[in-house]
């Protein structure tokens, strides 16, 4: 199983020289393994993702965790959707008042877009979950909604006794009444249980949460102790703030760092970074 991170910025993106070591586009991460590549999420970071496929990929399964902008808005700019003999499927939560390929509409159609979901020249297949258990490939997914404004999934996929958890936005602390010394009613906690890479939210700063408190997202010292909680044996800090220059996050990172002693290993997740499980 093959990781790398194509975007892991937050909310907007973020170019700049002052950002060049962690990356300034939104969420997107590829998992490969032989023919399946697996997507999660669509930010401006999928663009440079979709340049780069090989050319024997002929089936793309996009996992998308909600619909908020950053999370989809390279989409319209993914070249394999305009593919006619590209095979894609998009994944995505299921809503209460609305199917998930209506809300796609919206950012497939003027003014935001010129281009209509229904003239893509590959037609994607459009599947919604919710908490729910499917295979692609040999790959096992479980998904759960997590803690964040909207319907929100996490995803947990599994190969070959390997697992990786994907909760880019999430807000952990809310909902528990003991975060983070019990489990129990955790957001996320099932499917991040005993990880191998856990890539997940740590947005704020950890005196800028108290202001923020149900804007969907944690601080890093939350995103920690969730890693802590959750056993898991590597976590990505990802959902960079875009307003936080590297300089910004290493300082964030050595504080939330401080006075710990972990039995596993943390770092800030970088554009462009690989990884192999």
């Amino acid at each position: 199983m093959n990781i790398k991170i194509w975007g892991c910025r937050g909310s907007l993106p973020a170019p700049g020289p002052e950002k060049n070591i962690y990356g300034g586009n939104t969420s997107c991460v590829e998992i490969t393994h032989e023919n399946n590549c697996i997507i999660l999420d669509g930010g401006s970071g999928i663009q440079r993702l979709g340049e780069s496929l090989p050319k024997e990929i002929t089936h793309i399964d996009i996992l998308l965790t909600h619909l908020h902008m950053d999370h989809i808005m390279g989409l319209g700019f993914f070249l394999p959707l305009y593919n006619p003999d590209m095979n894609i499927t998009i994944w995505g939560p299921t809503a209460s008042n609305e199917s998930l390929k209506s809300r796609l509409r919206r950012y497939f159609s003027p003014p935001i877009f010129p281009v209509r979901l229904t003239e893509l020249p590959c037609q994607p297949e459009i599947k919604e979950i919710n908490h729910s258990f499917f295979t692609i490939g040999d790959f096992k997914i479980t998904t759960e909604y997590v803690c964040h404004p909207g319907p929100t999934i996490g995803f947990r996929l599994e190969k070959e006794n390997k697992v990786v958890t994907y909760i880019p936005d999430h807000e952990p602390a809310l909902g528990s009444a003991d975060f983070p010394n019990n489990p129990e009613w955790t957001s996320g906690y099932n499917i991040a249980c005993n990880a191998d890479i856990l890539i997940h939210d740590a947005q704020y700063k950890n005196d800028e949460y108290k202001n923020r408190v149900g804007w969907g997202h944690c601080s890093m010292k939350d995103a920690i102790d969730f890693g802590i909680l959750s056993g898991v044996k590597k976590m990505l800090l990802f959902h960079h703030d875009p307003a936080h220059t590297d300089e910004q996050l290493q300082q964030l990172f050595a504080e939330s760092m401080q006075n710990r002693t972990l039995n596993f290993e943390v770092e800030l997740a970088a554009e462009g970074k690989s990884f192999k499980l």
